[in-house]
């Protein structure tokens, strides 16, 4: 077998030295572009969870006709334990049973101390009197969801109640119509506000 030439050795020698380079750069721009890619990932997060955050502000419409009420604490007690009064009719925070009830409408009173757990994970509760016609209660049921309680209280001052953790208002029903844009704004305002983060950011609720 013929012995290669000096000159054949460092050309082999150049060859490879330069293949070497070759595969060096390539992962050298792989590993920009993945920077690259991992800085514009960021970025496209950060302005879309921005474009949430500008949704939820500016989602609602109209006055916000609810009212404010102090904290009374988040405090698990066990059913049918006696606890403070509530500051609020329906109640919006406070001393409450340990299980949340299930999203959706009731055609029986839900205990108050179970709902307000799950005003404590930002869930809304439609309360209506039960002395409203079946006609309300059909209009009502259509906002009930995963998120949404809407069950009768009897307990009720007004015909409906909308409430959020420290948020109440409360409206009668006026020629028998259920002013149902002031609904879709308190759950816009309010959906996924409590202090329990139990599911992610969301968008308003249901679509509206």
């Amino acid at each position: 077998m013929k012995e290669k030439t000096e000159y054949e050795i460092k050309r082999e020698e150049r060859e490879r030295d330069r293949e070497d380079r070759g595969k060096r750069m390539r992962v050298e721009r792989m590993k920009k572009s993945l920077v690259r890619y991992s800085i514009l990932f960021v970025v496209l997060v950060l302005v879309g969870y921005g474009i949430i955050l500008l949704a939820r502000s500016s989602g609602h419409q109209g006055e916000d006709f609810s009212t404010a009420y102090p904290i009374q604490g988040r405090n698990h007690i066990s059913f049918g334990s006696t606890h403070p009064e509530y500051n609020s009719n329906p109640p919006s925070s406070g001393s409450h049973y340990l299980q949340p009830t299930r999203g959706g409408s009731y055609d029986e009173a839900v205990d108050d101390e179970t709902v307000v757990h799950n005003l404590e994970h930002g869930d809304i509760w439609i309360a209506y009197h039960p002395r409203v016609s079946n006609e309300v209660k059909s209009n009502l049921e259509k906002f009930a969801g995963r998120y949404v309680v809407v069950s009768p209280r009897s307990a009720n001052k007004d015909d409906i109640a909308l409430v959020a953790w420290g948020r109440v208002d409360t409206f009668s029903i006026e020629n028998g119509v259920v002013d149902e844009e002031r609904i879709k704004n308190f759950i816009r305002r309010y959906d996924n506000r409590g202090p329990e983060k139990v599911r992610q950011l969301q968008v308003g609720h249901g679509g509206f």
